[in-house]
């Protein structure tokens, strides 16, 4: 086993761990999805502001029927004095003042069964409020876990290069198409130029870990493939395309690319870049490879033996002739 293969095996093994506790943490969720959950949340603290809201003016309700029970009760028992320290009065006057008191006291009764029936509702409310509280906390901190390792997967943490756990595994067998494509570049350019990918993010805001720089041996320079010229870029994209090419029929065992086509490009190649290029191409025809040529660069026809011309017809349409 090479040292790619152990590579990709624990790389496999690691996107299999992280997938399982995704499905094991989504599954324990109550909601399928975040839009579900990130509802039920927000539908919960409405309800709780509202009750809230409704529990602020139950307790001012209650401290307002307190104060009031304790006045009524001071009343009783100050009218409870008076009526100790009153003569003896006529019975029917007696009487008169006992029906009043016990019609006050009717009052003040019903007044207590109000104030308990709502103090038990709104200690009621409190408990659920409550109850919902607890909930939510524990919503908040599972869901907290959830996005963590979501954000990470997605290379969407906060601080952090952003790099997809999908981009993380291709940048494996992207190291290993650029190695093979600079054997092509070098040639192709003189041994001046050498790709290489780049392992720090420009910044932290974006995608990252699939960029590409350029190494110029002539100055020592590292840079960005965005500032080669057009033939420069050319036989970097060129580069990559044989790369590719020669990393599947390396890695994937039983596939062979008999066959190539170019097309186009060649005309923002000078005239040594062509050469290189057409060098580059010539090597890989070597055997029993076909590589073809798709251009109207009039240079190539003096650099490409069998040729299939086509051209159009006066009379419409057109017409292939094989030159051998």
């Amino acid at each position: 086993i090479t040292r790619q293969e152990k590579e990709i095996s624990t790389c496999t093994a690691a996107i299999q761990a992280l997938r399982q506790q995704v499905q094991e943490l989504s599954s324990a969720l109550p909601y399928p999805d975040k839009q579900q959950a990130v509802d039920q949340l927000y539908r919960w603290e409405q309800q709780k502001k509202t009750q809230e809201t409704a529990l602020a003016a139950a307790q001012k309700a209650v401290q307002q029927g307190e104060t009031q029970a304790a006045a009524l009760s001071g009343q009783v028992e100050n009218l409870t004095r008076q009526l100790a320290a009153l003569p003896e009065l006529p019975v029917q006057d007696l009487e008169e003042q006992k029906q009043q008191l016990t019609r006050q006291q009717e009052t003040l009764t019903q007044q207590q069964k109000a104030l308990y029936a709502r103090i038990q509702i709104n200690r009621s409310s409190l408990e659920k409020i409550q109850e919902k509280q607890h909930r939510q906390s524990d919503l908040e901190q599972r869901w907290t876990q959830v996005k963590a390792l979501s954000d990470t997967a997605n290379g969407t943490l906060t601080g952090k290069e952003k790099v997809m756990l999908e981009t993380y595994i291709q940048m494996t067998y992207f190291d290993r198409i650029v190695a093979r494509a600079n054997t092509r570049f070098m040639v192709m350019s003189g041994g001046q130029y050498e790709l290489a990918r780049r392992t720090v993010a420009e910044d932290k805001k974006s995608q990252s870990g699939l960029e590409l720089d350029v190494i110029d041996h002539y100055n020592g320079t590292r840079r960005s493939v965005k500032t080669l010229s057009g033939g420069e870029s050319f036989q970097a994209s060129l580069s990559l395309a044989l790369g590719l090419s020669d990393e599947v029929q390396s890695s994937a065992g039983g596939i062979h690319l008999d066959t190539m086509f170019v097309d186009e490009g060649f005309g923002s190649l000078d005239e040594e870049s062509l050469r290189q290029a057409i060098r580059a191409l010539s090597g890989l025809a070597q055997g029993n490879r076909l590589v073809g040529i798709i251009s109207h660069v009039a240079e190539l026809k003096e650099k490409i033996d069998k040729q299939i011309v086509v051209t159009k017809d006066r009379a419409g349409g057109s017409k292939a002739v094989i030159v051998i």
